[in-house]
């Protein structure tokens, strides 16, 4: 049970805020669905900042899909913001926290990658290729991820749809959990079509409600890798992604967001995501040694019920 009560429940916790509403004299309780999107921007609050700060700390790196719950947890609180920029924003904290945390393996396999370049020591290879994986699965990611965008639209964004993407993410979690065996390849058996296909896998995640850790972390254990290698390459794999994609959005960040947001909340919700994301990435790595997928799958059919019932698109 110890490991369930890591969860957040974030939808509960802002039902009833949206529910009841700052006045709590005598306000009936009366359950209605969220209209998503329906609210203006507006300068936000600390508490506020704090709140989105740790919502995508928490989640980045949990297979549970830190994209909604942001957008949820905005919907509740009634905040809307233009374009992708707040979004962009708190996943460079949450890459800030990941280069940080895995700087000595970055360190030795950059030293590594140079190494066989130079010399084409055997001892190098695995380092060499890794990057060169990396690589592959970034290329991949992006292509597909931009077709994606591309085709699908404003929907992405749909309730229903990140509601489906939830349920979708739970499903694969039961799968690879029950009656799929854990392979034992580690980083030096690692092939091409492991990385395109785990980079094909991070590209589904472009869709609100797929999870990109989850992705990620449950096509490598399906093609067999081992445990720490799945988490390692998952987590590496999210720096050039998520630095690529705020490159693309960056003119979201560059906009009004600063004026419509404030830069006293915009530091916070900043700093918050920071050390909420390298909490989450200690307790995640310690968990899966161990733990189950099965609880993800639990909390994310939990949200995705959530998103298909209560939240409603905007008129």
């Amino acid at each position: 049970m110890g490991h369930v009560n890591i969860f957040l429940p974030v939808p509960i916790i802002y039902i009833f805020f949206n529910v009841v509403g700052p006045d709590f004299s005598g306000a009936e309780l009366q359950l209605a669905p969220v209209k998503a999107g329906a609210f203006d921007a507006a300068h936000m609050t600390i508490w506020e900042a704090i709140i989105l700060g740790l919502v995508q700390g928490i989640t980045e790196f949990l297979p549970i899909s830190s994209t909604a719950h942001l957008i949820i947890s905005a919907h509740l609180m009634n905040l809307h913001f233009p374009g992708l920029g707040m979004e962009i924003l708190l996943h460079l904290a949450s890459v800030l926290a990941v280069t940080l945390y895995f700087r000595k393996d970055l360190w030795r396999i950059a030293l590594g990658a140079l190494g066989f370049l130079r010399e084409r020591s055997p001892a190098n290879r695995s380092s060499f290729f890794i990057c060169i994986y990396l690589g592959v699965a970034t290329v991949v990611t992006a292509v597909l991820g931009i077709i994606a965008t591309n085709v699908l639209g404003d929907t992405i964004r749909s309730p229903k749809l990140m509601g489906v993407g939830l349920l979708f993410t739970a499903f694969f979690l039961i799968a690879i959990e029950r009656f799929h065996h854990y392979g034992k390849r580690g980083e030096e058996a690692m092939t091409w079509l492991d990385s395109v296909l785990v980079g094909v896998g991070q590209a589904v995640a472009v869709l609100p409600g797929i999870s990109r850790s989850g992705s990620t972390l449950i096509t490598a254990l399906y093609l067999g890798l081992e445990r720490e290698t799945a988490v390692r390459f998952s987590f590496l794999l999210a720096i050039p992604v998520i630095l690529g994609s705020s490159v693309l959005a960056i003119k979201d960040i560059q906009g009004g967001m600063l004026s419509d947001v404030g830069m006293l909340p915009l530091l916070v919700a900043f700093v918050i995501t920071f050390f909420a994301s390298l909490a989450g990435i200690f307790w995640l790595i310690s968990f899966l040694r161990s733990g189950r997928l099965l609880y993800f799958a639990i909390y994310c059919i939990i949200v995705g019920i959530f998103c298909l019932t209560m939240l409603t698109p905007a008129d």
